[in-house]
């Protein structure tokens, strides 16, 4: 992967991915930039994405959301895919992909998108609202405790894992404190970087499996269900493999399930019924995420009973 910092860095970038007519997915905010483009797609999420039969190559540009659907446009044309996170979510690193509708509803997914380059850039944070601040870099915490005990796990993995979880919890709480805080910004995308390359080497775990079914479903924030759902899939994963949610906790600086239950409080993500999700539909989100590939990838499969419980604990 060619990583580089600095939006002065992108034509450098697509240079060495060789791509001179990129197809750019990105909203209409980003219009802004002067980037190069043979087109340029808005919707984002989209489930329709239609690539330029003249671009060589594909530029997404911003949060999750984007990415993802850049992914799938790359996927689809067999386009190399070059990346400018805006965010904290570390899509830019996997080759795999969600495809949500524009009101933001699960479509499917897939994989085989060709990720070749990221351009990161802090000053592109610095006007991120505090729920999405909050959100996307509890994902990222999400990536480096999953990436150090599923079933994909490497001694990599492990090394990006334990680079990033340390600077994102550090970093985030100033970031809440004071959000145009530039250094602290610097060390949360830095440490968001990590994690997303961790992801990418060992993939995701049961948190993730739980996040995804009740986000799809609802069309709600990834980043805050995984806010609220990592603390209890640490608490289930602790009594298969103690040493490491162990080692997750000493990297954040405490008890891992407290310790990423009060960051999840500092941006507001506590229960799900604070984001109108029916008790009475549990079962069957648990029935959903424990047919979930991060379910299968975990330590300890958890049963559709077991996800059940860990639900109705947050709910």
């Amino acid at each position: 992967m060619i990583v580089r910092f600095g939006l002065d860095a992108l034509p450098a970038v697509l240079g060495e991915a060789g791509v001179s007519r990129p197809f750019v997915v990105a909203s209409d905010r980003w219009r802004r930039f002067d980037v190069p483009h043979e087109a340029w797609w808005s919707e984002v999420p989209s489930h329709r994405v239609a690539v330029s039969p003249s671009a060589d190559g594909i530029l997404g540009i911003g949060g999750g959301s984007a990415i993802d659907t850049a992914k799938a446009a790359s996927a689809a044309s067999g386009l190399p895919l070059v990346s400018i996170p805006t965010t904290y979510s570390g899509a830019e690193w996997t080759t795999s992909f969600g495809v949500r509708s524009p009101d933001r509803r699960m479509q499917g997914g897939g994989a085989g998108a060709h990720p070749v380059g990221i351009v990161y850039d802090v000053e592109l944070t610095l006007a991120l609202p505090r729920d999405v601040t909050a959100g996307t870099a509890m994902n990222a915490l999400a990536h480096t405790a999953e990436a150090l005990y599923v079933r994909g796990r490497t001694d990599e993995g492990d090394v990006e894992a334990l680079a990033g979880a340390p600077l994102i919890a550090a970093a985030l709480p100033l970031v809440l404190d004071d959000g145009p805080d530039r250094a602290a910004r610097t060390e949360l995308l830095i440490g968001a970087m990590h994690a997303g390359h961790a992801l990418g080497i060992a993939g995701l775990g049961l948190a993730h499996a739980m996040a995804q079914a009740v986000g799809g479903r609802y069309g709600l924030p990834h980043g805050a269900m995984n806010a609220i759902c990592l603390p209890p899939a640490l608490q289930f994963n602790r009594e298969a493999v103690p040493e490491a949610v162990s080692r997750f906790g000493e990297a954040i600086g405490g008890d891992a399930v407290e310790r990423t239950r009060e960051l999840a409080r500092l941006g507001g993500f506590e229960r799900l019924r604070d984001f109108g999700v029916p008790a009475g539909e549990l079962a069957e989100l648990a029935d959903a995420a424990a047919t979930r590939g991060g379910n299968a990838m975990n330590p300890r499969v958890a049963t559709p009973e077991e996800i059940r419980v860990l639900f109705e604990s947050v709910w």
